[in-house]
């Protein structure tokens, strides 16, 4: 597998990374990461499928060799959506298939309701549809308790407290993993880790605090289902072990996904993709050649 770096400008001032790998001539493939990692969360994946597509691993604005604007209303979604809506154009819309995971999920099931011309199919992996999120995060106890470190994220400074001591709690969020591939994760986060928490600065999904109570029911109530309908045929990959994103965010999702195949591993947790390499490369090679 050989890799390639190439840049796209996908608006004033703002240019992403991606690495590209596979016949220059076969049908696209688009990885979009989530937080806190990079292109390389999709290495098993680009080793399986550049031998028969073409893989682009695009780091999101605010990570790795993408442009990391400091402001937080630079993270807003529809700047984010418009991101990944400019490399697709870049890549020749459609692209064969979109695959997200964590806030690359978030992006990406935003770019599939609001623009299905851009992707033939979607795939995405133990990230939570909007709506489906929204109401959990106000009336689900438990997923309330498991996403309270989205608040922590929100808090000015917490950058200081992820890189201390070499990253300690990042490499502990991510688990286990050799030396090797450590240091990669830590030359992406010395890169800056500003625009990974500005993410969840700026998004309106969030637990609530002692000093906005109901605002998340608020959120929840303001959301139009219909603006979050996706009509792509999609796959979703679970791990029902994952300690911030309960198997109960998947209650109801059908009446937002009609075209929609489900896969749950059971026990695994959120970085399903990396820890579950050869199930996930299945079920994702079964979805794309349907």
């Amino acid at each position: 597998m050989e890799l390639q770096s190439h840049y796209f400008d996908t608006a004033p001032g703002i240019r992403l990374h991606a690495k590209v790998c596979g016949p220059a001539d076969a049908p696209t493939l688009l990885f979009v990461h989530g937080f806190p990692e990079f292109w390389f969360t999709w290495r098993r994946q680009l080793a399986e499928f550049s031998r028969d597509y073409r893989c682009v691993a695009v780091d999101l604005r605010g990570f790795n060799l993408s442009s990391q604007p400091l402001e937080v209303e630079a993270y807003k979604a529809k700047l984010l959506i418009n991101d990944l809506r400019a490399v697709i154009e870049a890549l020749a819309s459609p692209v064969h298939a979109v695959v997200a995971h964590d806030w690359g999920g978030a992006v990406s099931w935003g770019l599939a309701a609001q623009h299905p011309e851009s992707m033939k199919k979607f795939a995405v992996i133990n990230s939570p549809h909007a709506i489906t999120f929204a109401k959990s995060l106000a009336t689900d106890p438990a997923q309330i308790e498991a996403s309270q470190y989205m608040n922590w994220l929100r808090k000015p400074g917490c950058e200081a407290a992820l890189a201390a001591d070499d990253f300690q709690r990042l490499f502990a969020m991510l688990d286990a993993m050799p030396e090797d591939e450590r240091a990669e994760y830590r030359a992406n986060w010395q890169r800056g880790l500003t625009g990974g928490c500005n993410y969840y600065r700026v998004s309106p999904l969030h637990p609530d605090t002692p000093e906005t109570p109901g605002r998340a029911i608020a959120v929840a109530a303001a959301l139009k289902p219909e603006q979050f309908h996706v009509t792509v045929p999609t796959q979703i990959i679970w791990g029902t072990g994952d300690r911030a994103l309960r198997p109960s965010l998947l209650d109801g999702i059908e009446a937002f996904v009609p075209d929609l195949r489900l896969h749950k591993i059971d026990g695994a947790g959120h970085w399903v993709a990396r820890e579950h390499t050869g199930e996930v490369n299945a079920v994702l090679r079964r979805f794309l050649t349907e």
